[in-house]
């Protein structure tokens, strides 16, 4: 175990230490008198000496996030019996039932929106069926065609007898991509416009093209929600040649799926400031079951599958939330309320966390803990963590604080290029104002397991991973004890999610 290591573990988390002994004892005393009359079938010598060990145990952040029991969370999370997780599987329902049990176990009450920890809601599955497009009377061929929905039909059209009014009068917005223009740029630009586009590509992004209809062939996933108001749209992709557009004739239908998902809310109730919420977080979604990469069609690999355990995406950052909602609940010093969510569809695009904004009052969250992915070291060593977005708020500033007397800190995330604020389910309460940060200790540059079958039991390094979630209850405790309060990200100065994919 590493110096840092040795500094967490023979730390102990002092405030109310005495009140808790005194309540420890105050429990000890009433259990005894309620079960005064009841036979244990234990002789009186071994019955003292066990009401003594109950009378002096104190709670501390030893006996209370331990490596046994973070072990047993994360390997059962990532075992093979859950097939990855998969957001449209029973699995899943499995995976949730096991958090909710464990949110029971350590002490947490459900959310008032998620009775019996079950927060559900639904979500449509819109798939591509077929699209038809003709061009100057020139129809596309299939292989160079690709379209993201939200619409289930549409139908559009710009014949002859009109082809003298102005095209960019017309309720589709026909875009041309030329060879020198910014293929993804355009495509997002769209994307948060919303409404109908006919997008021409030139033939030199095939390759891109290829990538985009890929990914829109897989369908997209869209949030129900009756009381928003309806937005999305659709972008069909033609890659041709073709420069200048006189009439045209679109059809396409998809195909729709409704499916259930939950995310598992627990909660613990604060003492003087109740209406104040820290949010501790992490999505237990993953990539399911997907066909072998080295399957043929001639041969019998073809029906084989592997299964995408996702230990460190994101059963790490489960079992954190987990561990720390006991740590808080023994140590009962939240002068605060403590929410704990695991969130489900955050692979598919952040349903979960989008659904749970709307139900609850942004401005009652003093901060969001987002833990995603601590299941390996940091580069800058074992046992350490860093946070996305620490120039947004001074959440950061405020942590580092609480950890100096201690020789630790929480780093400022190391991959600024890879947009990781806006890859976690911290990025929706962002939106609406929290201080919501990821917290994180993966070298996502380096890191050969990142979706890949191979990011399993084996990958993980479960001291370090202790260690970030000992680091983290530190850190955190002053937020719990309502003794600091983060300032607020500027909600105006975070991208919003695109309208169609």
């Amino acid at each position: 175990m590493t110096k840092t290591a040795n500094k967490i573990t023979n730390k102990r988390l002092k405030p109310v230490a005495l009140a808790t002994s005194l309540t420890l004892i105050a429990l000890a005393s009433l259990s005894l008198t309620s079960c005064s009359n009841v036979d244990l079938g234990l002789d009186s010598e071994k019955s003292n000496v066990i009401d003594d060990a109950k009378l002096n145990t104190v709670a501390t952040i030893d006996n209370t996030i331990t490596l046994e029991q973070i072990t047993k969370d994360v390997t059962y999370l990532a075992s093979d019996e859950l097939k990855g997780r998969d957001n449209f599987t029973l699995d899943i329902r499995q995976a949730a039932d096991f958090i909710a049990k464990r949110f029971n176990e350590v002490g947490l009450t459900p959310a008032q929106s998620a009775p019996k920890f079950k927060q559900h809601y639904s979500v449509q599955r819109i798939t591509p069926d077929t699209l038809t497009v003709e061009i100057n009377g020139q129809e596309i061929p299939n292989e160079s065609l690709s379209m993201a929905t939200t619409k289930t039909d549409f139908s559009w059209n710009n014949s002859a007898q009109n082809s003298n009014q102005s095209i960019t009068s017309h309720p589709v917005n026909i875009v041309m991509i030329s060879e020198d223009d910014n293929m993804r740029k355009s495509l997002r630009e769209l994307n948060n416009q919303g409404g109908q586009h006919l997008v021409l590509l030139h033939p030199s992004h095939e390759e891109s093209f290829k990538r985009y209809q890929s990914y829109f062939d897989q369908g997209l996933t869209k949030l129900v929600n009756k009381k928003a108001t309806e937005h999305g749209g659709v972008i069909v992709m033609a890659l041709t040649d073709i420069s200048k557009v006189k009439t045209f004739s679109v059809k396409g239908n998809a195909k729709v799926t409704d499916t259930i998902l939950s995310n598992v809310v627990g909660i613990l109730p604060g003492k003087s400031k109740a209406n104040e919420i820290v949010l501790y977080s992490a999505h237990y979604d993953h990539l399911g079951v997907k066909p072998s990469l080295d399957a043929t069609p001639s041969s019998k690999a073809a029906k084989t599958s592997e299964i995408f355990n996702g230990a460190d995406d994101d059963a790490s950052g489960v079992s954190a939330i987990i561990n720390l909602a006991n740590h808080f609940a023994k140590m009962d010093n939240n002068e605060r309320t403590l929410m704990f969510t695991a969130f489900s569809a955050e692979e598919i695009g952040g349903f979960g966390s989008r659904h749970f904004s709307t139900h609850v009052e942004p401005t009652a969250i003093t901060a969001m803990i987002n833990i995603e992915m601590i299941g390996k070291p940091a580069l800058f060593g074992e046992g350490t963590v860093w946070m996305t977005g620490m120039d947004r708020s001074n959440l950061g500033e405020q942590l580092n604080q609480a950890l100096a007397p201690q020789n630790l800190k929480v780093y400022a995330d190391p991959y600024p290029k890879q947009n990781l604020f806006y890859r976690s389910d911290n990025a929706t309460l962002a939106r609406l104002g929290v201080p919501a940060h990821s917290f994180s200790s993966t070298q996502l540059d380096k890191d050969q397991h990142y979706h890949q079958v191979t990011d399993d039991i084996n990958s993980l390094n479960l001291p370090s991973m202790l260690q970030v979630i000992k680091m983290l209850a530190i850190a955190t405790t002053p937020l719990v004890d309502g003794s600091i309060t983060p300032s607020r990200i500027d909600p105006n100065k975070v991208k919003r999610n695109g309208l169609i994919y």
